[in-house]
C-alpha cells in the first residue's frame, strides 16, 4: 500500500484536472491515516466572486451532519439522560404525526436508523430564530405514516430534526449551540459554521447548479436550505480537516486528538452496529447503524455518510480498523464521478479497501414484471409515474413539489431498464450516477407498494 505522502501527492497533482473534467467548480479533499492528516483543495468557491478554494475553505457537509446529530444523541445516552428504546414522546411530548399510535410508539433508535416509517422529506421554513427546530415539530403533525415503525428502511430527514429537538430539550439549548459546545469545541475544530452568518467569517463555498442551457454549472440562488432542518444537514459547513477531526474521534473510540473523552467507547461501537439491511441502492450502504451507513466492502468494514444541499455534495468514508478516513467536499458539477475516481484510488492505496463500482445499465436488460412496477408513487418531494410507451420502453416522469419545484418543477422523463427482476435503472446518468429504483412490498394485488430510491415512495395509483 502507498504511504500518505504518496497518495497525497497524486491527489494534489491530479485534483485540478479531475474537477475540470467533472465540471466541479471546487473540491477539498482530506485523508487521515493513523493520526496523520493530508489536505488539498482546488478550483473556484463561488463563480460570482472568483475566490479560489484552499484547505481552510468551508463547504457544507449536508447530511453528514446526521452523524454529528447521532453523536450528540449518544452523548445523552452516556450521560444517563436518554433511553434509545423508550418512546420519543417520553422526552418530547409534542412529537406528533398523522398516525398518533405510531407517534406514541416510535423510539429514538428507530429515528437514528431511518425506520420510523413516516414521510421524511419535509423541508419546512419555520424561520431563522433559535426556536426553528421546536416550531418544526408542529409543522409535521400531519406527516403521513408510510409503514409501521421498524418495518423497513426509508431515509428520513424529518426524523433527524426530531432528534435535534430531543437534544435541545435535554440540553436546554438550541441545537447549534449544543453542537459547538459538545463537539466542535472539545474536538478542537476551528472552521465550523452552523449558519451563513458564521460561514461568512471563512472562505465559504457556494453551491452551483445545472445551467438551463446545459452548460457549465452556475451559482445557486441561495446558500443553504432552511434552519429548521439543521439537525438533518441543511446548513453545517466546515473544512475537510475539521471533518477528519470528527472522524478521528470515532476511529479512536470516542477520544479527541488531545485525549479529551467526547463519547464513550460503548456508544462508538453501538453506532457502528447494523440496525437494518438496505435494498440495493447503489451509493448507499449495505446496512444502517445508529447514524452511520455501513458498507460491506472487501477490506472493510467501512462506515460513512454522504451529504447534498443546494449545489454542494460531500462524502465521508472511514475504515475504523485501519485508522483511515477520507473526506471529499464539492460545490457542483458531477461529484459522484469525482468521488468514484478519488475514493477508489485513495482507499485502495492507504487501507487496502476495494470500493465497488457503482451500478450501470446492463447490456442485456433484465425483464421485469410490468404489472408490478407501472403506476404512480408519491412523496412530499415528487409524484413519480412509471409508464410504458407504445414501443415498450419504460419511462419515469416526475413532478416536483415544495422547495424542489422551485429549481426544476418538471424534470425531463428518464428511460429505465431492468437491472434485476425488481429493480429498474436509468439509461442515462443523473448527477454522475445511475440510481437504482427498487420496487418493493405488495399492495395486495401483486403490485409493488413502494418505489424505493433510498426513500420509500408509496403507490397512489395503478
Amino acid at each position: 500500500m502507498s504511504t500518505l505522502s504518496e497518495i497525497g501527492t497524486w491527489v494534489h497533482d491530479n485534483l485540478p484536472a479531475l474537477i475540470a473534467e467533472e465540471q466541479v467548480p471546487a473540491a477539498s479533499v482530506g485523508i487521515l491515516v493513523d493520526g496523520e492528516v493530508f489536505t488539498t483543495a482546488a478550483g473556484i468557491l463561488n463563480k460570482n466572486t472568483g475566490v479560489e478554494a484552499d484547505t481552510d475553505s468551508v463547504f457544507q457537509i449536508g447530511s453528514i451532519t446526521k452523524t454529528w446529530t447521532a453523536t450528540l444523541v449518544m452523548q445523552l445516552v452516556d450521560d444517563g439522560l436518554l433511553d434509545l428504546d423508550a418512546p420519543v414522546r417520553d422526552t418530547v411530548p409534542a412529537f406528533a404525526i398523522a398516525d398518533d399510535a405510531a407517534a406514541g410508539a416510535i423510539t429514538t433508535r428507530q429515528l437514528l436508523s431511518h425506520v420510523g416509517g413516516f414521510e421524511g422529506d419535509l423541508f419546512i421554513d419555520t424561520g431563522v430564530g433559535d426556536d426553528a427546530v421546536e416550531k418544526y415539530l408542529a409543522a409535521i403533525a400531519d406527516a403521513p405514516q408510510l409503514f409501521a415503525p421498524g418495518e423497513r428502511f426509508s431515509y428520513n430527514n424529518a426524523a433527524f430534526v426530531v432528534l435535534g429537538r430531543v437534544i435541545e430539550v435535554l440540553r436546554g439549548k438550541p441545537f447549534d449551540a449544543v453542537l459547538h459546545e459538545r463537539l466542535a469545541a472539545p474536538l478542537g475544530l476551528t472552521h465550523v459554521a452552523t449558519d451563513a452568518a458564521q460561514a461568512i467569517r471563512f472562505r465559504a463555498a457556494l453551491g452551483h447548479v445545472d445551467a438551463e442551457d446545459g452548460g457549465e454549472p452556475v451559482p445557486a440562488p441561495v446558500w443553504s436550505l432552511v434552519r429548521s432542518n439543521a439537525p438533518a444537514g441543511s446548513m453545517l459547513a466546515m473544512t475537510a480537516r475539521d471533518l477528519l477531526g470528527f472522524a478521528r474521534m470515532h476511529i479512536d473510540g470516542g477520544v479527541a486528538a488531545d485525549g479529551t473523552r467526547v463519547l464513550s467507547a460503548e456508544s462508538v461501537r453501538a453506532m457502528q452496529q447494523p440496525q437494518v439491511v438496505l435494498p440495493d441502492l447503489g451509493l448507499m450502504g449495505d446496512s444502517w447503524g445508529l447514524g452511520w451507513e455501513i458498507f460491506d466492502w472487501e477490506g472493510g468494514p467501512v462506515i460513512g455518510h454522504d451529504g447534498g444541499t443546494i449545489g454542494q455534495t460531500s462524502f465521508l468514508r472511514i475504515v475504523p480498523e485501519a485508522g483511515v478516513a477520507v473526506v471529499i467536499l464539492t460545490n457542483g458539477g458531477t461529484p459522484v464521478r469525482l468521488y468514484g475516481t478519488l475514493m477508489t484510488r485513495i482507499l485502495s492505496a492507504v487501507a487496502g479497501v476495494t470500493v465497488p463500482a457503482l451500478p450501470t445499465p446492463p447490456a442485456d436488460p433484465v425483464q421485469v414484471d410490468l404489472d408490478r412496477v407501472l403506476g404512480t408513487y408519491s412523496s412530499s418531494v415528487a409524484d413519480s409515474t412509471v409508464r410504458q410507451d407504445a414501443e415498450g420502453r419504460i419511462w419515469l416522469e416526475r413532478t416536483m413539489k415544495g422547495v424542489f419545484a422551485e429549481f426544476d418543477p418538471a424534470p425531463k422523463p428518464t428511460e429505465l431498464v431492468g437491472l434485476s427482476p425488481d429493480v429498474l435503472i436509468p439509461l442515462e446518468p443523473q448527477s454522475g450516477m445511475h440510481l437504482p429504483h427498487a420496487f418493493i412490498g405488495d399492495d395486495g394485488s401483486g403490485r409493488a407498494l413502494y418505489l424505493h430510491t433510498g426513500r420509500a415512495d408509496r403507490r397512489v395509483s395503478a
